[in-house]
């Protein structure tokens, strides 16, 4: 037999942002203990509103199953004296499992015959297993502060009301988090205030949901998404969904209603970012754009319940909205009033690290860097030293200030309003990016050069002042600058090295660190960042552990070859040219010293050794100016030919030939394919 779990805890309204974490956390912890308790079920659904948690489990088992528990007791020859009467140690065993010893069965083993009691366990009742499972599953919710309310010495993340155990049609009796478990539920705060009571767990959802409580969180979500869609075509235009407002959004109502409202179209002489930024963050609204992108002089919001007079709904976002974008207007004005350049001598007072200065000093070192780049580059250094210099300032206004997320955004405008140019301005944007894992990155030159110095500068020094990341512990966001400068490296195409980056780094550093000690450390760090870059793309970690093995420094060079391996490693003659370099490897660690290069031809004895150096002589010339093209993918397929004569060679050949000459011939013959294949990366990694 089996029914349906039902187990709702309903509190004071949940943290918004917390909600979907604690929600799933539930429901996994309470799977995990119907499972550690061996008890059955189909499927367990995690539902959720702001003022409750919930957790319904499908076809759950009656009770545990029965079980036969053995228990093993003394040896046989320890459990008679020789007349066949019982010792000590048998009746004491036989005593502690409660029966006589005739009753004992035995257990014969390949190391002798032992006493064995045996018992048919009969599984406990679900019902009296629930309340212990619900209390630990509540107690491993990720909640980083819980508290107390009234006298009670109950912790949780906010006041609980009541709570509902319902196995079936039964009610389980129990005490949750200091409230005694009943059948009673209630609705929306205001629509359906009054207690709810359910007759069984089946009918929990169409309950709630008469009662204005959409409890499944997913549905909430796609209601408040197609309402919302529809009030953005209603205005003519499309919402903006920011996909954290949404779930934000989707936790703070039980019952989604779209309400459409408006603003003055004076306000959108304001840059629309800070618009968006005012609605989203402070309001929660959704901000509605045009066809082309243009924000429109209105918003949709989500209300908690269906007013009899809508209007004054509107009325009340619209009042609501006003004072926040006039904020942001009058920032957009009073900064204004200066240029940028103004800001420059106040970054000096600002502390980015108290052993790596000031913004101020920041901004110099990245502007010394910045140069350097784009010299390399052959990009203008004018404009690379400009923006470095104007990186920091907008992070002095007013509008950044109250909206932190608009750096560099803000300051795109300034630099724009200011007359700078469009490559200096969009350099101001693009320094941040990528912003996140899967952001854009910078577009222009003078963006990519600006957020590589500005990334390499926080990393080396950081390292140099021996504060790299620990652990989960990344202050200073340094795994994201790693990855975020080897993506630009890569996919923007720029064929820089680490090395002389960070030696630029390191000389602009000059004597507030010891930064040239670091290098060795951020490049090693960096390059374990590739790691997961690579596995991402579905790219298998030995590929990578094969390349990164030689160290290359030039991210887009080290891109190059991960893609000719894991070419290679789709060819037919990849499993055994990889396993040979396996052997090659281990062969060439034996030997005492350095392994030779050069070939005495009159040695080669042996024909397959002979076709071997006149296949490598050829390749060798071949792939040459491949590798120095940095074409690896050709260079290998090239290789891949060399199979059969590899094959061949370890086939008919003895290595280690009792003639000393002999065998360092066919060392250095060996030592010369290993070699070659090390020229794109070392194929014995490849499993």
């Amino acid at each position: 037999m089996s029914a349906d779990l039902l187990i709702e805890i309903g509190t004071e309204e949940l943290p918004p942002k917390a909600l979907a974490k604690l929600s799933d956390a539930f429901a996994q912890g309470i799977g995990d203990g119907l499972k550690t308790a061996n008890v059955d079920f189909a499927a367990i659904e995690a539902h959720a509103a702001p003022r409750r948690l919930a957790v319904i489990v499908k076809d759950v088992s009656e009770a545990q199953p029965d079980r036969e528990v053995e228990k093993r007791g003394p040896a046989v020859q320890a459990a008679f004296d020789a007349e066949g009467n019982p010792s000590k140690a048998a009746q004491g065993f036989a005593r502690g499992c409660g029966v006589d010893v005739a009753d004992l069965d035995r257990m014969k083993t390949d190391k002798g015959e032992w006493l064995l009691f045996r018992l048919q366990e009969k599984g406990r009742p679900t019902v009296e297993l629930i309340p212990e499972i619900v209390e630990q599953s509540l107690a491993k919710l990720p909640i980083p502060k819980r508290m107390r309310w009234g006298d009670s010495d109950v912790e949780f993340v906010r006041p609980v009301h009541w709570v509902v155990l319902l196995f079936g049609k039964q009610l389980i009796e129990a005490e949750i988090l200091g409230v005694a478990a009943g059948r009673h539920t209630y609705g929306h705060r205001f629509h359906h205030p009054q207690a709810i009571e359910l007759t069984s767990a089946d009918d929990y959802v169409s309950r709630l949901q008469t009662a204005y409580v959409m409890v499944d969180m997913q549905q909430r979500r796609d209601a408040i998404l197609e309402q919302t869609r529809q009030q953005a075509e209603a205005l003519g235009g499309e919402a903006i969904i920011d996909g954290n407002l949404l779930q934000e959004v989707t936790a703070l109502v039980e019952w989604p209603v779209a309400v459409a409202g408006s603003f003055d179209t004076h306000f959108l002489e304001v840059p629309k970012e800070s618009l968006i930024s005012s609605m989203q963050d402070h309001q929660k609204y959704f901000p509605v754009k045009d066809s082309r992108g243009n924000l429109l002089a209105s918003f949709i919001t989500i209300s908690n319940i269906e007013s009899k007079d809508v209007s004054q709904v509107i009325a009340g976002n619209e009042r609501v909205i006003r004072p926040r974008l006039s904020d942001a207007a009058f920032f957009w004005e009073q900064d204004c009033k200066q240029p940028l350049e103004s800001r420059m001598a106040s970054l000096d007072k600002v502390v980015f690290q108290n052993k790596l200065g000031s913004l101020g000093d920041k901004s110099r070192r990245i502007a010394q860097v910045a140069e350097k780049i784009a010299a390399s580059l052959g990009a203008s250094t004018e404009h690379a030293k400009r923006a470095a210099l104007l990186s920091k300032c907008d992070l002095m206004t007013d509008m950044v200030y109250e909206f932190t997320d608009l750096q560099g955004i803000m300051g795109r405008y300034y630099a724009l309003h200011d007359g700078e140019p469009q490559e200096v301005a969009d350099a101001l944007d693009e320094q941040y990016m990528p912003r996140f894992a899967g952001d854009q990155l910078p577009a222009g030159v003078t963006g990519q050069i600006l957020a590589i110095a500005d990334k390499l500068d926080t990393l080396l020094g950081i390292f140099a002042i021996g504060q790299k990341p620990t652990g989960e512990k990344d202050p200073f966001a340094l795994r994201r600058a790693a990855l975020g400068v080897l993506r630009i490296l890569i996919e923007c195409k720029l064929d820089l090295d680490l090395r002389d980056l960070l030696g630029y780094c390191a000389e602009a550093l000059g004597d507030v660190a010891d930064a040239g000690a670091a290098i060795d450390d951020v490049i090693h760090f960096m390059l374990e960042r590739l790691r997961v870059y690579y596995t991402s793309q579905n790219i298998s970690v030995d590929v990578y552990e094969a390349v990164v093995a030689l160290k290359p420094t030039r991210p887009l060079d080290f891109d190059q070859r991960i893609h000719a391996v894991n070419s290679f490693r789709e060819l037919p003659e990849a499993e055994s040219l990889a396993a040979a370099n396996k052997r090659i490897r281990n062969i060439l660690k034996k030997v005492a010293g350095e392994p030779g290069m050069q070939i005495n031809t009159e040695l080669l004895q042996e024909s397959a050794e002979v076709d071997l150096h006149k296949s490598l002589q050829f390749l060798s010339a071949l792939v040459t100016p491949l590798f120095e093209q940095g074409d690896y993918q050709t260079a290998l397929q090239k290789l891949a030919t060399l199979q059969s004569t590899v094959d061949a060679f370890f086939d008919q050949v003895m290595v280690m030939a009792d003639d000393e000459a002999l065998k360092n011939n066919r060392l250095a013959l060996l030592n010369q394919l290993s070699n070659l294949f090390l020229q794109v990366a070392d194929l014995s990694r490849l499993q």
